[in-house]
């Protein structure tokens, strides 16, 4: 049997869990089964890889020297798998435009002026909750750009080589009925709607957790949270059944109103995201001005929100 990179990641990852039980529990596997497997790389390689007893197991010597090179064979070997497929699905000299995004409001302004401008490039779409899902297909070339939303001052989704830039920062608004009481008031404090119950689209962020900590900071822990799609958002909202978190930018559809939170305890980064060795990126100048474009007007459509932009300037598009 030769040495594997399968082989590595298995002992790279029952030195990570600590104890071969754990490791098959990580990687799926019957633990006999990856016992059986350790045994047979253990051959391979001339010796014990572990020490193991009721505390665990721990990298002999010769596990250590294993380790040492997985670490630096295990990264190359991903880093070359996904340089070539982002190679593959590369196109020549004409750049595609293949967009990424996640609920937001930049995606159908940004296509609109893609095609204007380039007539003649085709434009494709893909859209996902999950940003993690977005980053992975851009760093591996299936996306030449992903639009995602970021929670407060919350790092991208994923360690890699996609670089970010902010196209605009808005603050998150509160949709309620017509009939709320709240209604017509030019800012709503958190606190005020402690007795309601929330809901919200969504997402691999950190939201949730913003959100959580933003009530507690208003005094109160949330009731019943609704994660749902955006249909099922507005109508509980329409027959008063839920509050709902939006970006400031929404259309609320008839019978609903857009209110503002005071202080704006939550705010969303609109990020545009690009590989910088791919393709796409010769024309990144041009889109990211498309995409500021595309939010300002969006800003400019919600009257709500550009009122109250007026008075809060820090937030909009990026300059």
């Amino acid at each position: 049997m030769d040495l594997e990179l399968r082989h590595l990641k298995i002992v790279r990852a029952v030195a990570e869990a600590g104890s071969v039980t754990k490791a098959a529990t990580h990687l799926g596997l019957a633990q006999p089964a990856l016992t059986a497997q350790l045994k047979r790389i253990e051959r391979v390689l001339g010796g014990a890889l572990f020490e193991r007893d009721h505390n665990g197991a721990r990298p002999t010597p010769l596990g250590e020297l294993v380790l040492s090179r997985a670490m630096v064979l295990l990264p190359a070997a991903r880093e070359l798998q996904e340089e070539a497929v982002r190679f593959a699905n590369t196109s020549g000299d004409v750049p595609s435009y293949r967009l990424g995004a996640t609920n937001g409001p930049v995606l159908g302004g940004l296509v609109d002026r893609l095609a204007t401008a380039w007539p003649s490039t085709p434009v494709s779409t893909y859209t996902s909750w999950s940003a993690k899902e977005l980053t992975a297909m851009v760093m591996l070339g299936r996306l030449d750009f992903a639009l995602i939303g970021a929670c407060g001052e919350s790092p991208p989704p994923v360690e890699g080589p996609v670089v970010w830039l902010t196209v605009g920062v808005d603050p998150v608004f509160v949709l309620l009925d017509d009939n709320h009481p709240l209604v017509g008031r030019k800012e709503v404090a958190l606190a005020e709607l402690a007795g309601e119950r929330w809901a919200v689209t969504p997402g691999d962020s950190c939201f949730g957790d913003c959100f959580a900590t933003a009530c507690t900071r208003a005094g109160f822990t949330p009731q019943t949270i609704y994660e749902t799609d955006v249909g099922t958002c507005m109508h509980l909202a329409k027959v008063g059944r839920a509050a709902v978190l939006c970006q400031a930018t929404f259309q609320p559809a008839p019978g609903i109103a857009m209110v503002p939170l005071a202080d704006a305890p939550l705010r969303w980064r609109q990020l545009l995201g690009w590989h910088p060795e791919g393709a796409a990126a010769r024309v990144v100048t041009s889109v990211v001005e498309h995409a500021k474009a595309a939010h300002a007007d969006s800003v400019r459509r919600s009257t709500r929100y550009a009122a109250w932009l007026a008075e809060n300037p820090r937030f909009g598009t990026s300059p």
